[in-house]
């Protein structure tokens, strides 16, 4: 199981140590309204959710960065997560997907322990992490073949022209700007049929029309029943309802 309940009493020592030595912490805070801290509202759809967060806590480089954090991610979703640099929004989604362990608490897949169901979780999720993850000698649609292999060339070029790289596909990577390189990546969202994206920082070295391109590619995806869980910087402008998930630094007790 990917918990930290394995060794409870050693958990609270860590936390109560990084709390004692003065580290922040950080809570978990709806945007414009109130709940419990660490929690989040469930969407009003009521589903079975895809993923859900149990009393999650997160210590990295002796700093607890959130505990008693909780909440689900159901079909239609859009949660924004957003934080201060160091808040935690990383390690958050790292825990996700399974990249990491939490100090306490569960991850849940459709109702499942995540250690149970890991093939399926993966092969239902798509995670895009703050490098592109790309590889520079291959061209543009050579690295979507790579990630995407049972598609066509054709779908491979719409997807590029899809975040406006049309004319880019036989290009090799390297030669690309930071934000082509970025849009390649995420020409991935055009190419593939995970239900779930958790997507760390895509708008990242984006121009206004690139950003305008994801954030509509990311309503669609919710609209069909997918769900997105997504970290950025800046202003995430959705024209649908959605949640926000702020990491917010505390004083130390």
């Amino acid at each position: 199981m990917l918990s930290g309940k394995t060794d409870n009493s050693a958990c609270a020592v860590a936390i109560s140590r990084a709390i004692a030595r003065g580290f922040a912490t950080c809570a978990a805070r709806e945007v414009a309204a109130s709940f419990p801290c660490g929690t989040i509202p469930d969407s009003p759809e009521r589903s079975r959710p895809m993923l859900e967060a149990r009393n999650l806590a997160c210590i990295r480089d002796e700093r607890l960065l959130f505990r008693a954090l909780s909440f689900r991610v159901s079909p239609g979703d859009i949660v924004h997560v957003t934080g201060a640099n160091g808040a935690g929004k990383t390690s958050l989604l790292r825990l996700l997907v399974g990249l990491a362990r939490p100090e306490e608490g569960d991850i849940c897949w459709r109702g499942e322990p995540l250690a149970h169901t890991r093939s399926a979780f993966h092969q239902e999720l798509l995670w895009l992490g703050h490098l592109p993850g790309i590889k520079a000698a291959l061209t543009a649609d050579e690295n979507l073949a790579f990630y995407h292999p049972h598609t066509r060339r054709e779908a491979r070029w719409q997807a590029l022209a899809a975040i406006g790289l049309g004319g880019y596909e036989d290009l090799p990577v390297e030669q690309l700007s930071e934000g082509q390189q970025r849009r390649v990546a995420l020409a991935r969202l055009w190419l593939s049929d995970a239900s779930l994206w958790v997507l760390d920082e895509p708008l990242t070295a984006l121009d206004a029309a690139g950003v305008a391109r994801l954030t509509a590619r990311l309503e669609a995806h919710a609209a069909r029943g997918g769900a997105v869980v997504v970290t950025t910087h800046q202003p995430l402008a959705l024209n649908v309802a959605h949640r926000t998930l702020t990491l917010t630094p505390e004083p130390a007790a």
